[in-house]
């Protein structure tokens, strides 16, 4: 695996790469690997010629007082992981290279980042959008791969390609879960043991909801009500959101018809997590 992290350099190589007609997939990443990383990395190379990951701590989308600083940063051990998993290319710019020092332009989505994380990160899918049309622009790859899981934030992405035009497929591949159903999320290792166990609880209550849409429940208020009561009964959990949204395009409503997504944001102590379930509901 080649590892870069000069951006000429690396637009250099991917010209030659280009030059054989290969495929190339871009999976980028902020680091601090786990397998549902190494599933998109996975995914990237049964379908493409040539894979580039990218490590890169994002400072624009950290919000005032979120954990930019503390941010796991693990390498050594992601490179191993991307090793073992068949990536071609690992690209981990600094930020000096990102941005410059007097950075002045930015990509800002005004619909769908609206609420949801939106709502309770100011600025977030801002510096998102920003980065990935970076990413975008010096890679160039066919096909760009994100996780489920990241559900509002795939959203945005595949709205600024529709919008700017970018020559990209994007491609989502599904939430990877820990045995006990907890989403994996580099975040997770913040968790203390006893945070840990009430963790799972989100998606408990994700997936009451999923099982009162498929016996045929169509009252937003009843389903978003019992998952709220369900993450209520743990202590010391702090709801963010639990709502149930169009899937195509986060559109909110009363009633729940074809297919709908089920989001849910919790503080546990002073981490943040976020999951959610697809869910197409029964007809009549």
């Amino acid at each position: 695996m080649l590892t870069s992290g000069n951006i000429s350099k690396l637009r250099r190589l991917l010209k030659n790469i280009r030059k054989k007609d290969a495929v190339i997939g871009l999976v980028p990443t902020m680091g601090a690997l786990h397998d549902g990383h190494i599933s998109l990395v996975r995914q990237a190379k049964k379908d493409c010629d040539y894979v580039v990951v990218t490590i890169f701590v994002n400072p624009t989308q950290f919000c005032v007082g979120e954990d930019f600083n503390k941010y796991p940063r693990t390498l050594a051990q992601d490179k191993k992981l991307l090793i073992s998993a068949g990536a071609d290319m690992l690209f981990i710019p600094r930020t000096t290279q990102m941005y410059h020092h007097d950075n002045s332009v930015y990509v800002d989505e005004g619909d769908l980042s609206r609420g949801l994380c939106g709502a309770v990160r100011p600025g977030h899918f801002k510096g998102v959008c920003t980065v990935v049309a970076k990413l975008f622009n010096i890679i160039t790859p066919d096909i760009a791969y994100f996780g489920q899981k990241d559900y509002q934030q795939v959203c945005v992405i595949k709205r600024m390609v529709r919008d700017l035009d970018f020559s990209v497929s994007v491609k989502v591949c599904p939430t990877v879960r820990e045995d006990d159903s907890l989403a994996m999320s580099s975040r997770n290792r913040y968790l203390s043991s006893q945070e840990r166990a009430k963790a799972v609880i989100l998606s408990r209550a994700l997936m009451a909801g999923r099982s009162m849409i498929n016996n045929g429940e169509v009252s937003v208020h009843k389903v978003t009500g019992a998952m709220r009561d369900i993450v209520s009964r743990c202590e010391d959990v702090k709801i963010d959101y639990l709502e149930i949204r169009t899937a195509d395009n986060l559109q909110e409503l009363s009633r729940i018809s074809g297919n709908v997504v089920l989001l849910g944001a919790v503080k546990i102590g002073s981490t943040r997590l976020i999951d959610n379930i697809l869910v197409k509901a029964r007809k009549g």
